[in-house]
Formats: C-alpha cells, structure tokens, sequence
C-alpha cells in the first residue's frame, strides 16, 4: 500500500528558499527515475522481484525536467540526485540529463548526480559525463564474486568493476564506492573495501542498514553500526576526522598519512535531521519530504490536470512545510515507511 497523498496546505509565499518550519532550507532534490531494479539484494527485496509500476505511471522526461526546473528555478534546488531503483535502465538517460544540466537557477546550474549498482555503467559513463553529469556513486558491499551473487542474486561483480573504472576514466570525480554493512554477512571486508578504493582512486562511504526493505525483515541486532566500522577500521589504521561537509549526509575520516578519506552514514545512531536539506520525487510524480514520510503529495496529479507553476510551487511548499522534526528511527515511537527504498529513491 502507498503512503497517502495530501492535498496542498498553507506553506510559505511564491519566492525565497524552500524553509520548512524547523528553519531548514532545502536545497537538495533526489529525483527516482524507476522503481525496476536489475539486482535484488536480499537487504532490499525478494528473489522474485517487485510489482513494478506501470510504464504510464511513470513521469516522462518533460514532466522530470519541468518539475526539475520549478524546483531550480523557483525553490533554489541547488543539486539534483538521479536514483531508483536503478535509473541506468532509464531509456534515453544521456538526454534528460543533457535536459537537466541546461537547467539554470538564480545561482547557475545545478550540481547533478547519479547513484547506481554500476551495471551497464561501462558503457555508458562517457556518454553520461558529456551529458553534463558530475558524479556518481555505486553500490558494492563485496569484493568476493562468490558473495556478491549471494548478496544480490546476480553474478554481475565484473560488470561493477568495469563500471567504476569507466567511470573514473570519463572524469566522473569523485567516484563514491557505498556499501551496507551487515552482520555475518559482510562486515569482515571493511578494511579491504577501503584498501581497494583507496587503490583506485575511489571514495569509500559505509551506510547503516535502515528498514527500507520490502520483505520488512529488517532486523536492528544484524545492523553494523558508525561505532563499530570506525573501531574496525581504526584496528588498522588512524582515522583523523574530517567531519561533515555542509549537510551532507556522511561524516568523514582521513587515513592518517594518506590522501584516502572514508565516509560513514549513520541514518539510525546518529541521526543528521536536524541539518537534513533533502527532498524527494518518486518515479511516479510524488513529493515526499523525508526518505521515512509516511504521506506524499501528489505533483504528478498537478502536471497532468494542468496546474500552471505556481500552483506546482505552492503545492511544493505546503509539504516541506509538513516536514517533521526527525525519522526516529532508533526509538519506539518509530513508523515505517509502506513504500521500500526501490520505490522510494535513495
């Protein structure tokens, strides 16, 4: 069942940033470009699959560049963060982000960005970055072939690595490595990630697991938490903090003597909320204000029914102006999102 969708309420007057009413603005809007994904990790979904959206469900490239575009223009989006499931399956993906980086704000063009599993980023990573995309991030959580098809159910490890080389070569800088650390699964090969991003010109980010899961078989006990990956790593090497760049999601550590820096995000122990400057646009036209909002509002609706842009802007407003305080997760008042993170967008 999807989260219920909301009308538009009272939010702040057109212009100005986009401020919710805990004072945080908003400048990063991650856009799901396909709930379809090519892996399916067992942290995520189960071995058959989703029910997928239907294709007319979806937001076409106009309708992902004009609300784009209200949000650049209008709300002072700032960066734009393509995702899914896994947006490398989106057909004619150069071009919308040909269509995306043209987009100019009052502070120039936004920073674009693209979070992938890396399959089919061999081929396509050139092609991206002439296009006017700047960065990506690919998930991996191993290095061993035999555990990587354990993980995800697909024998796919060398099309990553082809993936991540492409995409260093193409300039994509920096290219960010994200792994989900989990108990008895993979949390023996912290130090080896690091050592192999290290290697190659990566940087590594570990993510606590969340219960985004569609099975909702989250289990908190199997979750590797910031304390115990930073101890592990720091069993091996000084860790010299970095700290965290603006609001950004990751706190980060330099390798004591080396260029290397590693990022940790701990969305459950230590939340970042209170500095959270993120929104969210599913691949099916809805506008969540927190990646755990348990409502949406409904823009895809807008656009369709023919709503000029200042109603889109309005509408915009009203539901970060709903934004709560924080996910709690880690607490028992704690309520978990109906849509999985594949439909939802990371």
């Amino acid at each position: 069942m999807a989260p219920r969708s909301t009308a538009p309420g009272t939010a702040q007057p057109p212009g100005g940033p986009l401020v919710d009413r805990y004072g945080r603005i908003h400048t990063d809007l991650r856009i799901s470009l396909t709930d379809r994904c090519n892996l399916r990790c067992t942290y995520c979904m189960p071995a058959e699959g989703l029910n997928w959206l239907p294709r007319p469900e979806l937001l076409t490239d106009d309708e992902v560049v004009r609300l784009a575009g209200i949000a650049v223009h209008r709300l002072g989006i700032r960066n734009l963060r393509l995702t899914g499931g896994e947006p490398l399956l989106r057909r004619g993906l150069p071009g919308l982000v040909a269509a995306l980086t043209a987009l100019d704000g009052p502070d120039g063009g936004p920073e674009l960005s693209l979070t992938t599993n890396g399959i089919g980023l061999a081929r396509t990573a050139a092609d991206l970055k002439a296009a006017g995309l700047h960065r990506v991030n690919v998930s991996l959580d191993t290095l061993r072939p035999e555990r990587y098809a354990e993980i995800t159910r697909r024998d796919r490890l060398p099309d990553v690595l082809d993936g991540l080389a492409a995409a260093r070569a193409a300039g994509l800088d920096p290219v960010k490595v994200n792994a989900v650390p989990v108990r008895g699964v993979n949390d023996d090969e912290l130090r080896d990630l690091v050592a192999f991003a290290a290697e190659h010109g990566y940087r590594m980010r570990f993510i606590e697991s969340m219960p985004l899961d569609a099975q909702g078989a989250w289990d908190r006990t199997r979750m590797v938490t910031a304390d115990e990956i930073l101890a592990d790593l720091g069993g091996r090497w000084q860790l010299v903090p970095v700290g965290r760049h603006g609001n950004a999601p990751a706190e980060e550590w330099r390798i004591a003597g080396t260029d290397t820096v590693v990022g940790v995000i701990a969305s459950v122990t230590r939340p970042f909320c209170g500095g959270c400057d993120r929104v969210r646009l599913t691949a099916d036209g809805q506008l969540r204000n927190c990646l755990f909002a348990t409502e949406e509002s409904d823009l895809r609706a807008l656009l369709r029914g023919g709503a000029d842009d200042d109603r889109i802007e309005a509408a915009w407003r009203a539901t970060i102006a709903r934004k709560g305080p924080g996910h709690a997760i880690d607490t028992a008042g704690f309520v978990r999102p109906d849509r999985p993170m594949s439909a939802i967008g990371g």
